[in-house]
């Protein structure tokens, strides 16, 4: 990496979560090491590298599930895992999480799936948990669709409720795990327009992991690559700008593929 791509970020009033020096390991094997990016407010920011470099790990360790080895993490400059358990329960409230096979329950409908964090989480009565259910399957196209079970729509269908839950508390925060695993292009595609459009719409900073080239430059706006062999990050920027721009061949060798 050269030094200009891995100078620490400065210190900004627009950054929304911080990552500082994290070292990642399961016991002594290290997974990744020196890890220094900002996700600033409002970031479609992408997680992305090869098979087996830690993205996933990664993202795991941003939604406070691993502790690191090394270093910090830092939610709108608090740091997650010296705060108490009861802050950590209060930060976590505003993110939303979202799976690869978007974990709803079957034997629930779409509406009741969504409703559980609005039971779980809020004083409202039933009549308004079932009308902001409704709302926000109807705000990713799910309208019409709540009395239907998991297994009666389309795996982009899922995908897209699973969305709805996630967003069912407004969350300041979407993190992603490889959302379009499993679609076929035109799911796919349709899913990245209804991420953009939540981001706008919203103000919601989203952090996806993923590998598809054709989501990373459609979506996002900012990226950190990880690197398996070198076990650290090799660039940190705008994807747009490092396919041109980076001085890692390996980093532009993997967002060129395919062109």
């Amino acid at each position: 990496m050269t030094s200009a791509e891995k100078t620490l970020p400065q210190q900004s009033s627009q950054a929304h979560i911080q990552v500082r020096n994290l070292t990642m390991a399961y016991g002594s094997q290290v997974v990744q090491k020196e890890l220094n990016f900002d996700v600033n407010r409002g970031d479609i920011f992408i997680i992305m590298g090869g098979s087996g470099c830690g993205k996933s790990t990664l993202l795991k360790h941003m939604i406070g599930l691993y502790q690191p080895a090394q270093g910090e993490i830092l939610i709108d400059g608090e740091n997650f895992f010296q705060s108490g358990a009861a802050q950590q329960i209060a930060m976590r409230r505003r993110w939303g999480i979202t799976y690869q096979k978007s974990a709803l329950f079957s034997a629930m409908t779409l509406a009741e799936n969504i409703a559980i964090p609005l039971e779980q989480y809020t004083t409202l009565n039933d009549k308004d948990i079932r009308e902001l259910t409704h709302y926000k399957l109807a705000l990713v196209g799910l309208a019409g669709f709540e009395d239907f079970y998991p297994s009666e729509i389309s795996g982009g269908m899922q995908k897209r409720a699973g969305l709805a839950r996630a967003i069912a508390l407004d969350p300041d925060i979407l993190f992603f795990d490889e959302p379009s695993a499993g679609l076929d292009p035109l799911s796919s595609q349709l899913l990245d327009e209804l991420i953009l459009e939540l981001r706008n719409s919203l103000g919601t900073t989203i952090v996806i992991v993923t590998h598809e080239l054709a989501s990373i430059f459609a979506i996002g706006n900012n990226s950190v690559f990880l690197d398996t062999e070198k076990k650290t990050m090799l660039a940190y920027g705008n994807p747009r700008d490092l396919i041109e721009h980076s001085n890692q061949e390996k980093v532009r060798r993997f967002l060129k593929r395919g062109r």
